[in-house]
């Protein structure tokens, strides 16, 4: 089994020189596979939505009092403000890592994630309506293409991992996810309706040369919907995660994809564990799934990441989160 380290994407910082600084982390602490930053503390055009948004192509949004709308196809100045920041980040990226020769990871949310969250121009959700929401996952699909072209113009030596983030995707699929007027709940949305849209961004990153993944970091990972649609590799919250999938981060590994798996405390606890508790506590998981970490023979990849991204940590456990990380991967080689 191939062993690594990263990072789910989130870190605590409200500016450039927060960002600066956790790029240097990452790029120190998790030299498998770095990940680029994202600082949603600097506001709604940092965090998810408004940094998928700087993203999609050819679909214009603007900030409302309720969060994001569609405007159209022309951008709104909240949009152009988000790609603005978006560009920062990335002429930063490119400046620390001139001569990187090896993986890197960067995130997007996901269709499901963003038809949940972004409204139609006449208000409510974009998942309430069937045409918005396709055009809206095709959009982020051709953005994506673009996005890793940026990529790799940027930093040529690296091979680009995309991780998908669908925290939302379970609540879609239960139609669990509330209407404008809160009274009410958006219809659910089954498998067959669901796997398009995840494929229309799986194959954009796959046909740019880059490596698809999901991050869902809900009790109910919906595995076999995402490895269906085209990811070669699911990031789960350990902490949070429901025994009835673990099946599933069986087939995941055995199928030779990649399982990054959130063991390391998002936010500051109480007690710092040591990396032996939390080493220990993968190798039951293994064991349970009848795993072994040290076989050099055994299929797929194990990536070791905090549970979730570390807005919320201070930025000393931000920096601890990522160091234990990258020991527990080597622990777990080591065993």
């Amino acid at each position: 089994m191939r062993l690594a380290a990263s990072g789910v994407g989130s870190f605590p910082g409200e500016d450039a020189a927060a960002f600066e600084e956790a790029l240097r982390v990452v790029l120190g602490e998790l030299p498998d596979l770095p990940h680029l930053p994202e600082l949603p503390g600097r506001g709604a055009l940092a965090d998810m939505t408004g940094r998928a948004l700087a993203v999609v192509a050819e679909l214009g949004a603007d900030l409302q009092p309720a969060g994001w709308r569609l405007t159209g196809s022309a951008p709104g100045l909240d949009q152009r403000r988000a790609r603005s920041l978006l560009a920062q980040d990335l002429d930063a990226l490119e400046e620390q890592t001139q001569g990187y020769d090896g993986r890197l990871k960067v995130q997007v949310a996901g269709p499901w994630t963003l038809a949940a969250t972004v409204e139609r121009p006449k208000g409510d959700r974009v998942l309430a309506d069937h045409g918005a929401r396709r055009e809206l996952a095709q959009a982020l699909a051709e953005g994506v293409r673009d996005h890793v072209a940026d990529l790799r113009r940027r930093v040529p030596g690296a091979t680009l991992v995309v991780q998908v983030d669908e925290p939302a995707l379970p609540r879609v699929l239960a139609g669990k996810v509330p209407t404008a007027s809160g009274f009410h709940r958006h219809r659910s949305v089954d498998d067959s309706e669901a796997s398009p849209a995840l494929e229309w961004v799986m194959s954009a990153v796959r046909q740019s040369g880059a490596t698809p993944m999901v991050h869902c970091c809900a009790p109910d990972v919906p595995i076999p919907l995402l490895t269906g649609a085209g990811a070669q590799g699911v990031s789960v919250d350990l902490s949070v995660l429901g025994p009835a999938s673990y099946d599933g981060l069986a087939e995941v590994l055995e199928s030779d994809r990649t399982l990054m798996l959130g063991i390391v405390p998002s936010a500051d606890p109480a007690t710092w564990p040591d990396e032996r508790t939390l080493t220990e506590r993968v190798q039951r998981l293994l064991d349970m799934l009848g795993l072994d970490p040290a076989d050099p023979e055994g299929a797929g990849e194990l990536v070791v990441t905090p549970s979730c991204g570390l807005a919320g940590a201070s930025v000393g456990w931000a920096r601890r989160a990522c160091v234990l990380s990258a020991r527990v991967a080597r622990n777990l080689g080591s065993g």
